[in-house]
């Protein structure tokens, strides 16, 4: 399985609510960095940080929260990701569709580190009253 088939199985491990499988493809002490300005931004490490810190806020805070990739760009040990991720806040009731890009830095076999950039407006003005 070539990475950029790894990380196409990540995104329908998201889609599919399935965060174990999701784990399975990050490393132990990957390096999961969120934009900063969204609730969520700054830099998780491990397991335990990303799924507390993001998957878990995310899951309670978001209905139909959706990561959809329009584009998988492969650069070797590294795959782009372009796309758009959507969902309603539930405290606000805002939707919200904010372009995405996110680098999967990969080494055998295994994501070691995540880098997202989105369009930090569009995340904002869903979560403000």
């Amino acid at each position: 399985m070539n990475n950029v088939d790894i990380i196409k199985n990540l995104y329908k491990s998201f889609a599919a609510g399935d965060i174990d499988a999701v784990l399975e493809i990050l490393a132990e002490d990957i390096e999961w960095i969120e934009s900063e300005g969204i609730p969520y931004g700054g830099t998780f490490t491990g397991h335990e940080a990303i799924v507390n810190g993001v998957f878990a806020k995310i899951g309670s805070e978001w209905s139909n929260f959706s990561a959809h990739v329009d584009e998988f760009i492969d650069a070797g040990d590294i795959v782009i990701t372009l796309g758009v991720d959507s969902g309603t806040y539930d405290t606000t009731g805002k939707s919200m569709q904010a372009p995405t890009a996110s680098i999967w830095r990969l080494k055998a076999g295994k994501v070691v580190q995540f880098r997202q950039y989105i369009d930090t407006l569009a995340v904002v003005k869903a979560v403000q009253p």
